[in-house]
């Protein structure tokens, strides 16, 4: 019996979380697609398949398949590491080889690749989403009366330039008395929060940010922070470093930083405006995005 192609083959092997933001968008895009009766794999690309999405750098072919190709691109990945490992010229030269477009995850991702000479082939921006099964606002939320004002943070990467020095910056400042704060992942230093968790997988993860009233993204040159938008999409409005991709995906829904001196002030200026940045949250539908997606990818 011979197995049907895929619809759409992803080259790189996915895994359950807790894990990275890209693995988690490219989970829940799947997720939507196979809810869609397309066949889709990850891993190794069949020869067969209709249509190929490669990820970043992380692809592993040696020559160009049948089907429709397009590229999905992070970064530009030496912004947000903060050195140049040769992972952008890599990226580069995959889509020259590889692709017949490509799919960024913001405006600024673009334009930063443009300012770097980085030249893609066939650009769209198509940004990240969730799964709304999984990330959604409570049906319910407490009354902040009689408490103290609840902030997160999630990380899942330990790269210095994912906020971490923020996070403990904060930790040690925050008024204890107004506010309490939950540090969730890995950092590059240690963040001596009132609640510390390991990373999580996705639904507790989800049950943690429902719990909450605000969200701090410290993460710097992120072109599009998938833990920004599971917050956002829990209704949390957020405090966020004026840096990559979060102005973009917050918009009237919370307040930017260039200094992390601004936080405290700032915070407390959004806390009394929270009911109205919490109205003021747009963030991207999965079914809208996987339909740009299949439109890239020429399967509409």
């Amino acid at each position: 019996m011979i197995r049907r192609a895929p619809d759409v083959a992803i080259s790189h092997r996915l895994r359950q979380p807790p894990y990275g933001g890209s693995n988690q968008f490219l989970l829940a895009l799947r997720g939507e697609l196979e809810r869609r009766g397309l066949r889709v794999s990850d891993g190794p690309v069949s020869p067969r398949a209709r249509s190929v999405l490669l990820h970043s750098y992380l692809v592993d072919m040696e020559r160009r398949p049948s089907g429709r190709v397009v590229h999905r691109v992070d970064g530009p990945i030496g912004l947000y590491r903060g050195a140049d490992d040769g992972a952008d010229e890599r990226i580069v030269e995959i889509n020259r080889e590889l692709a017949d477009a490509t799919i960024l995850q913001s405006h600024y991702s673009l334009e930063a690749h443009r300012e770097l000479g980085l030249e893609l082939r066939e650009p769209v921006v198509i940004p990240n989403a969730v799964d709304p099964e999984i990330f959604h606002p409570p049906a319910r939320r407490e009354s902040r009366a009689g408490r103290r004002v609840r902030v997160v943070a999630t990380s899942w990467s330990d790269n210095p330039r994912k906020g971490g020095e923020t996070y403990a910056w904060l930790a040690r400042t925050l008024d204890r008395e107004r506010y309490e704060l939950t540090f969730v992942g890995r950092a590059s230093v240690d963040v001596e929060a009132e609640h510390t968790l390991s990373p999580l997988p996705s639904s507790e993860l989800a049950q943690v940010l429902r719990g909450q009233d605000v969200y701090v993204a410290a993460s710097l040159h992120d072109p599009c922070s998938n833990a920004l938008l599971e917050a956002l999409a829990c209704g949390l409005p957020a405090l966020y470093a004026r840096s990559g991709g979060h102005p973009e995906l917050v918009g009237d829904a919370g307040l930017g930083y260039d200094d992390q001196e601004e936080l405290p002030g700032l915070l407390d200026r959004l806390v009394g405006e929270l009911d109205a940045r919490r109205a003021a949250i747009r963030v991207p539908r999965l079914a809208d995005v996987a339909d740009r997606y299949l439109e890239t990818l020429d399967l509409a």
